[in-house]
């Protein structure tokens, strides 16, 4: 049987829409903006990226069996 994940199946909907959202906005944003604050939703992107992939690790990884 599988473990849990650290995210509720809500947050990691949320999740997996803030990443999608965040990953269309920066290149979108680098064309349109001068600057290169555009740089910030790819390190978001990156970070919200790593929680998801962290979770998933939780979740493949074998339920431990308690000894009682």
């Amino acid at each position: 049987m599988r473990s849990e994940g650290f995210l509720s199946p809500r947050q990691r909907r949320l999740a997996w829409v803030g990443f999608l959202v965040v990953a269309f906005q920066a290149p979108l944003a680098a064309r349109l903006v001068d600057d290169a604050s555009w740089l910030f939703a790819v390190v978001v992107a990156l970070v919200v990226g790593t929680v998801i992939l962290a979770d998933d690790t939780t979740r493949r990884r074998p339920e431990t069996e308690t000894a009682e």
